[in-house]
């Protein structure tokens, strides 16, 4: 039996050899820029020191590991990222699903592809002129402060920028705009996948549209969220820190510090590179942690995994 399995295995290996050999650049470039860096983890447990040698710098065990857990800007630097990435989480997938549901109800062709395209184009956008489009819309005399006054809404604009308690708020919503349509794509690209055959089954057995949309979209793209969602969460802690970096000021700075930012701040900007992958190693290992956890309760509820 053993014998027979190796015997197919290599026939299969021979017929398909063209497309191992078409995946060979792609092998090489995950591992040299994805598995090569880890060695740089070894800093975290180094005092390390520019221009020497690997022999050369000092090693100090988990000293960095003990400074970070008990800064306590650490903390409130993890509760933001947290915070943030549950929020961008919960309205990334809501809405661009909702998105693609009703995008993929409307009937005129033109119509749906003029939409898709317009609202993925602000993915193309530099965080860099999205932020400015948001300071500018929240400004005390911006489009959004005006348009509240107006339906007496607010008494008098507010400096949006400004409120600790709206940051978070202000980087979801600029995040979900930017990335709605992007996001979008694949869910159509699932509901495409339906047969269509189930469609005109229901309208026989006399089912609205809303009721196809339940019975039959959602759960036809259930597995497509699924493995989205799992590979989400496992970077719930790897939301980069260009929104933040962009948005926060000084007035905001309690809510606006994430990891990412924390790292560059008190890591690499003051020269503490051992510090600074100390955290980016912290980070890695509770994103995998998420990860595993994330699929293993999935596997549990739905028979579904993607590992």
């Amino acid at each position: 039996m053993n014998s027979s399995k190796k015997k197919s295995f290599w026939r299969i290996t021979l017929r398909q050899k063209y497309l191992y050999l078409m995946s060979i650049p792609f092998v090489i470039w995950v591992f040299v820029f994805s598995y090569l860096p880890i060695w740089g983890w070894t800093m975290a447990f180094q005092k390390f020191r520019p221009g020497r040698s690997f022999l050369e710098q000092k090693w100090v065990g988990f000293e960095h590991f003990r400074m970070l857990f008990q800064d306590a800007q650490f903390f409130n630097a993890l509760k933001n990222t947290l915070a943030m990435s549950f929020m961008g989480l919960v309205a990334g997938f809501t809405i661009p699903i909702l998105f693609a549901v009703l995008l993929n109800e409307v009937r005129t062709s033109f119509t749906k592809r003029f939409v898709q395209t317009v609202s993925y184009l602000p993915h193309f956008v530099s965080w860099v002129i999205v932020a400015g489009i948001v300071t500018k819309f929240l400004a005390l005399d911006g489009a959004v402060n005006q348009l509240l006054v107006q339906l007496h809404i607010l008494d008098e604009p507010i400096q949006f920028m400004a409120k600790e308690n709206l940051f978070w708020y202000v980087v979801t919503s600029a995040d979900v705009w930017k990335e709605t349509g992007w996001n979008a794509i694949i869910f159509l690209a699932a509901i495409s996948g339906i047969s269509a055959e189930l469609y005109e089954a229901a309208r026989v057995d006399g089912a609205s549209r809303i009721r196809q949309i339940w019975h039959i979209t959602l759960p036809g793209i259930r597995t497509t969220f699924i493995l989205l969602l799992i590979m989400a969460i496992g970077h719930l802690l790897s939301i980069g820190f260009e929104k933040q970096f962009l948005l926060g000021n000084h007035l905001v700075k309690e809510k606006s510090e994430v990891l990412d930012l924390y790292a560059l701040n008190y890591g690499i900007g003051m020269g503490r590179y051992s510090f600074g992958t100390a955290i980016n190693v912290f980070n890695s290992i509770i994103s995998l942690i998420l990860l595993f956890v994330a699929n293993g309760i999935f596997k549990k509820m739905t028979k579904e995994s993607v590992m």
